[in-house]
């Protein structure tokens, strides 16, 4: 899988989701490693929610984690937590908004 395919695929997940609820801004940078190597953002702010193929400065937390691993987490085969302590997943920023992000892909499913 290349990684336009990848992005294309989890863009189209994640712009499903339900952010109505969201009132702080969330910005998460996804560093993908391996297949479908590359980086996206996803953003939440004023109530609407961006997913774009670029890096983000201002980013609140950065995931770090092969395509597979994702695309686990996304659809609720692997919880985030579960990744991390496997080391599948590795976090760096704020906690207690990357934590959120597990709010976020629920909200979609």
């Amino acid at each position: 899988m290349t990684y336009a395919e990848f992005f294309s695929e989890i863009k189209g997940k994640f712009m499903g989701a339900d952010v109505s609820d969201i009132q702080e801004h969330l910005a998460y940078q996804f560093n993908i490693i391996g297949e479908a190597q590359g980086i996206f953002y996803i953003e939440v702010k004023d109530g609407v929610l961006s997913v774009e193929p670029y890096v983000y400065q201002e980013r609140d937390a950065m995931f770090t984690c092969t395509a597979e691993t994702l695309k686990a987490i996304e659809s609720g085969k692997m919880d985030p937590e579960e990744a991390v302590k496997q080391e599948l997943l590795k976090v760096e920023g704020n906690i207690d908004k990357a934590v959120r992000l597990k709010e976020l892909i629920d909200s979609h499913r």
